[in-house]
């Protein structure tokens, strides 16, 4: 009798952990730190359920320490890498290019999100925008800004940076010709675009 109970019982909690790794959804992510990138600069690949989840995993590939300061509104990311947040600044996150108005392990990913971590100062507008580079033909990107409402918009004084050159960015596009690097976008006051080849 104690051995069926056994095997019952890892029958239950092999299920359980299937369950679990099954509503694991296949998402990228990415963690710009105050001035570079900590975590995929070129998005990185992973299954997990939240975005504080997805975080979790990145600082275990990627060795980089983060942070959560228990409060009376609810447990929030404080810090990651060397910096905290302070003031009107501080670590927040987006899923495609929206700031969702919840806890990060209150968003449920799903497959195909981009979830993008990083450390950002408010304004009275909002946060700033974050940038998504992507390639359009041979050599031709388009670079788009997001506000924290997700709402898209061509990148405005964007700058494609590849091989030690800039190029510019008009009407949310680039064509930086022949390359051998990765190619990132930057704009001033803004987050730095992910990384593309």
């Amino acid at each position: 009798m104690v051995r069926r109970s056994f095997v019952l019982v890892a029958i239950l909690v092999a299920a359980l952990f299937l369950v679990g790794a099954a509503m694991a959804a296949r998402v990228t992510i990415r963690v710009e730190g105050r001035t570079q990138s900590i975590f995929g600069s070129k998005p990185v690949t992973i299954d997990a359920t939240n975005a504080l989840q997805a975080l979790d995993i990145a600082s275990t590939l990627g060795e980089f320490y983060y942070g959560i300061t228990h409060s009376s509104f609810g447990d929030y990311v404080s810090q990651v890498g060397k910096y905290g947040g302070a003031g009107n600044a501080g670590w927040v996150f987006k899923v495609n290019g929206f700031s969702p108005p919840v806890g990060a392990d209150q968003v449920q990913l799903k497959d195909g999100d981009a979830v993008l971590w990083y450390y950002a100062t408010f304004s009275a507008t909002g946060g700033p925008p974050t940038l998504d580079l992507k390639a359009l033909t041979a050599n031709c990107y388009s670079v788009t800004s997001y506000d924290d409402a997700g709402k898209a918009s061509p990148a405005a004084g964007a700058v494609i940076h590849v091989d030690g050159r800039r190029v510019k960015v008009v009407d949310g596009k680039g064509c930086v010709g022949a390359h051998k690097g990765l190619l990132r976008a930057f704009s001033f006051g803004t987050v730095r675009s992910n990384s593309a080849k």
